[in-house]
């Protein structure tokens, strides 16, 4: 018989430790961790912690997962409430701005808008945003996130290297299931010098909502 047919033995006879419970205390294994021999009644105990610590450790990265998602989630709640709470819509883009910066941690922080109000014409976040840049936000249908291979947006960052950006267009909130979305009148750029801040492997729903959220308060800017 070679291991397999005892493996498949075995399996298939569970009751033959059971009549044979003797063997349980003479069988001798090699431990792993303390290279003596064990009986088989103490490797079975040495696999089953080893289980149990797997399982624990997973446990704790779920658990941790959970405690940055609620984290990031009430974040997210009071960056919301900020711009509920702005009356002033000149000061709107701003709260924008320097919320996201400051309720995330977020290194560096642009916005550019264009297609606003007269009113509205000659505030800085107007100001500047070309034809090519316009064109890339049309372009971004889903948030991008990676390294900076010279975009032209990373240049509205106040940061010396940037290494990594993540960059969602804006554009007017949906009213109702299944309409399209509108065309985009603003960009959202977030910067860092960590290359692995903002990779390309990196979930995007909270940045999506955060591109929504951030063009429904500001499409106040466009009527």
């Amino acid at each position: 018989m070679n291991a397999q047919d005892v493996a498949a033995y075995l399996q298939s006879n569970p009751q033959f430790f059971e009549d044979h419970a003797e063997l349980l205390a003479t069988v001798q294994l090699t431990s792993p961790h303390s290279h003596r021999a064990v009986s088989l009644q103490e490797r079975q105990m040495e696999i089953l912690r080893e289980k149990n610590k797997g399982l624990e450790l997973r446990l704790a990265d779920l658990m941790r997962h959970g405690h940055d998602n609620d984290r990031t989630q009430q974040r997210m709640h009071a960056w919301q409430l900020r711009l509920l709470a702005e009356p002033d819509s000149h000061a709107l883009p701003y709260a924008v701005q320097d919320g996201l910066q400051q309720v995330f941690d977020v290194p560096a922080v642009a916005l550019k808008l264009w297609s606003v109000a007269e009113q509205f014409a000659h505030m800085e976040v107007v100001q500047g945003a070309s034809d090519d840049l316009r064109l890339f936000a049309e372009g971004l249908r889903a948030p991008y996130c990676g390294a900076n291979a010279g975009f032209e947006a990373a240049s509205l960052l106040e940061l010396e290297e940037v290494a990594s950006i993540a960059m969602v267009a804006l554009r007017p909130p949906v009213r109702t299931a299944g309409e399209v979305p509108g065309a985009a009148f603003g960009l959202l750029v977030l910067g860092s010098a960590d290359a692995r801040r903002f990779h390309e492997g990196m979930g995007t729903a909270y940045l999506t909502q955060i591109g929504e959220v951030a063009g429904a308060a500001l499409n106040r800017l466009r009527d």
